[in-house]
């Protein structure tokens, strides 16, 4: 088991956000968490990034090593873990490019740093014509591109993925989602959120339902597709 999450309960201004929240993912796997806005799907995320604070007795670990006694910049140097945020987070004083060479700083392999760069570039070729410009001054679809291209730079054995179709085109989307599948081949491990729950379920091999701060269902994503209650209430019928 690559990751595990148990009992995960967070809380902001003493409203609990998560309620003992459990779930794990295996290497190699897409898996991913659906659930309506406010449900608390970024904050697991961000609770695995040491981004919120966790409440005693919750308990995160990466291949069995507490990932709660670590400092948050070490999640991502020592346990290879990235994450693309909600809101995307860019430097945008720093050039497009300046912003995809800031997300190799842990890695050590040059060769595959530019294939990833070629790969970012080919992918999202506005980011190519734009890759000396400030990222502050690109469109928000731009940004978007931006955030999920800095992510496919990390090399990580863990990605976070917080809507990453967000302000994306159906094209962009597909291609993203393309090259996210590409990079699962490659070795990554994928936890991705995502507000389109079809897309999501449709990628994704396992899924967890999140409710008001619970788990409420999970299971392969092809079951989740067909189950009654996730179709009436996420999928449109």
């Amino acid at each position: 088991m690559l990751l595990q999450v148990q009992n995960l309960r967070v809380s902001y201004d003493g409203i609990r956000a998560l309620h003992g929240v459990d779930f794990n993912i295996d290497a190699g796997e897409i898996v991913t968490i659906i659930g309506a806005n406010g449900a608390g799907k970024s904050t697991t995320l961000r609770a695995i990034s040491h981004l919120v604070q966790v409440e005693p007795g919750s308990r995160i670990t990466m291949e069995g090593r507490d990932l709660l006694k670590l400092p948050a910049d070490q999640v991502v140097s020592r346990l290879g873990i990235s994450h693309v945020p909600e809101g995307r987070r860019l430097f945008g004083n720093l050039t497009v490019l300046e912003n995809l060479q800031l997300a190799t700083f842990a890695r050590h392999d040059s060769a595959a740093v530019k294939k990833d760069l070629k790969r970012v570039f080919a992918t999202f070729e506005r980011l190519a014509e734009r890759k000396d410009q400030k990222a502050g001054t690109l469109s928000g679809g731009e940004q978007q591109m931006l955030a999920v291209g800095r992510a496919l730079m990390s090399g990580r054995r863990l990605m976070l993925l917080d809507e990453p179709s967000m302000g994306l085109s159906p094209l962009l989307m597909s291609r993203v989602f393309e090259s996210l599948k590409e990079i699962n081949r490659e070795g990554t491990t994928i936890l991705l959120v995502e507000q389109n729950a079809r897309m999501a379920l449709k990628f994704a091999q396992r899924g967890y339902l999140l409710e008001n701060g619970e788990i409420v269902r999970h299971g392969p994503t092809e079951r989740l597709l067909n189950d009654p209650e996730v179709k009436k209430a996420y999928l449109g019928g």
